[in-house]
């Protein structure tokens, strides 16, 4: 990746911070939004939000939610109605049958979107930005002396190569001019 070991790190600052929000299947977008704001390298942004994968997205939702609870004084109650994943599903239902409210005589009913809203994406939302940061910050500070450390061995592998390839110029250069003299 071209850039400073800073730039490059400030990218995988913002692929890591993206995992922790809760707007799934926008990650690419929003850690490129963010690449922008803090002038960071796009491609490691889009490499790290590979970060969030199907080993830590349970464990990040977890720690998101209950840090958004308890910031926001909340509490997720999970008995009272339905489960996390009942949650999700019933949002669902309910944003398709209010698109269809729209062309048909029903009436739109937002109950268990704000229900959603509520007690999952809000607190999802607030309470990935603090873990977030620290993660984020954790795998920047982990990362630069890493991405150095690559730099300098890779640049001197390419020194070593110009230098071979120097002397094999000049030991070229060196037949040509004796076949030269010879034939001269």
């Amino acid at each position: 990746l071209p850039g400073t070991p800073e730039f490059i790190a400030r990218g995988i600052w913002a692929g890591v911070f993206t995992t922790f929000t809760p707007f799934y299947g926008l990650h690419f977008v929003i850690a490129a939004l963010i690449v922008r704001v803090i002038n960071a390298n796009l491609l490691a942004a889009l490499l790290a939000t590979f970060f969030g994968n199907p080993l830590t997205y349970l464990p990040i939702g977890v720690v998101s939610l209950k840090t958004g609870h308890f910031l926001l004084g909340t509490q997720f109650d999970e008995g009272a109605h339905q489960s996390l994943v009942g949650k999700f599903a019933q949002a669902g239902l309910d944003f398709w049958r209010n698109v269809g409210a729209l062309f048909t005589d029903r009436d739109a009913d937002w109950t268990a979107l704000r229900l959603f809203w509520n007690e999952v994406f809000f607190p999802y939302l607030v309470g990935g930005i603090l873990p977030g940061i620290v993660a984020a910050t954790l795998a920047y500070y982990l990362s630069v002396p890493l991405i150095r450390a690559y730099q300098k061995r890779r640049m001197l592998k390419i020194q070593k190569k110009m230098a071979m390839l120097r002397e094999r110029a000049r030991e070229q250069a060196q037949r040509r001019a004796e076949e030269e003299q010879r034939e001269g």
